[in-house]
Order: structure tokens, then sequence, then C-alpha cells
């Protein structure tokens, strides 16, 4: 008598799995996973360690679809495209953010981006604490901005605790992905101002 087929397992096949999860319910559990995959939770250790591995094959994926070959041009002009690419790649799954930013980075691709981040710093001229400090910023920003795109489309309610000046911004407002863009790329602006006030060699 033929066994029963059993569902094949894979470090990748079980980090999709992990982010249609987060995509849903913004977390994943080990048992979780194993219902989803309709296996024993036994059998995914034969593929990865625990929770901490898929977090990082989670954000090795992410980080993976970010498109280096765009760093060209002046340090400003890499570091607007890097944060650019950034939060393009995370945009499809803000709710992944909150795990990775609980996680010491140890996935090997995403140097990939911070390597290319280090470099256009120093050659802007910063020292290399001005550089991590930069690239503390950059991350800050990009995530943050990429977690905003998961808010609701009407994310302010309007009552009588708002004063003018803050109903008059409202009103300028529009729904969510368009207002996250906007604000992205006005703060993307406004961080580059900055980062070329603060470089010793300017643009």
């Amino acid at each position: 008598m033929p066994r029963p087929s059993q569902r094949l397992l894979s470090p990748e096949i079980i980090t999709e799995a992990a982010i249609e999860s987060v995509d849903e319910t913004g977390d994943f559990t080990m048992p979780g996973l194993a219902g989803r995959l309709k296996v024993r939770p036994s059998s995914l250790y034969n593929h990865v360690s625990g929770r901490a591995e898929i977090v990082e094959l989670m954000r090795a994926q992410l980080m993976a679809g970010i498109d280096l070959r765009s760093v060209d041009g002046s340090w400003t002009d890499t570091v607007a495209a890097l944060a650019s690419e950034y939060r393009r790649s995370y945009a499809e799954h803000p709710r992944l953010i909150p795990l990775f930013t609980a996680q010491t980075v140890k996935a090997g691709v995403a140097f990939g981006l911070y390597n290319a981040l280090a470099q256009a710093f120093s050659d802007g001229g910063f020292d290399p604490s001005a550089t991590l400090h930069a690239i503390t910023t950059v991350d800050s920003f990009v995530l943050g901005s990429a977690l905003d795109l998961a808010a609701p489309e009407v994310q302010w309610a309007t009552g009588p605790e708002v004063n003018d000046a803050m109903k008059a911004a409202l009103a300028t407002s529009g729904k969510n992905p368009e207002r996250a863009d906007a604000a992205f790329e006005f703060g993307l602006r406004v961080l580059m101002a900055g980062l070329v006030a603060q470089s010793p060699r300017g643009r």
C-alpha cells in the first residue's frame, strides 16, 4: 500500500507562509505556520531553527527585492534612490516591519543596502560616527514611511478637539496610498536637505 503523500517543505515555502500570516494577522507562530502548511510543527524544525531564523529569512526576501543597480551618480542621488527602493520593497508587506525592528539584522543580503548607504555617506564626507547616525536616520524614515502604508485610508478623525490649523491640513489629505506616497516624497526632500547641510562636502 503506497504511503500517503506529504507536503514538501523548504525554507522558502515556510518563509512564504510566514509572510502570508503576518500580512493577514500581523504576526506568526510556529504552530500557526504548521497548520497553514498542513504539517506537524516538528516538521518545520527540519528546515528552520525557529522563529528568529524565519524573521531573518523574511527580511532577506524583502531586501533581495531592492534594486541596487540604481546606485549611480552623486552621493545624494545614491541615498535618495536607495531610500525610494527600500520603501518600495517593503511597501507590499508593511506589517513585517515591527518584527524586523525587534531583531538584530543578520541577513547577509541586507548588507547590500547598508554597505551602499555607508559608501554614499563616506563619499559625502561623513565620518564613521556620522555615517552610522545617517544610516539610522534613513532607516527610521523609510521604515516609518512604509509602515504608514498600512494605516487606515482616513488616518485622522475630525472632532471638536481638532484646531483650525489641523482642520485646514486635513482638508488637503487624500486617502492611502496617495497620502502616504506624497508624505514620503515630501519627507525625502526634507531629509536630503538636512543631510546635505550636515555633509562636509555638500552635494
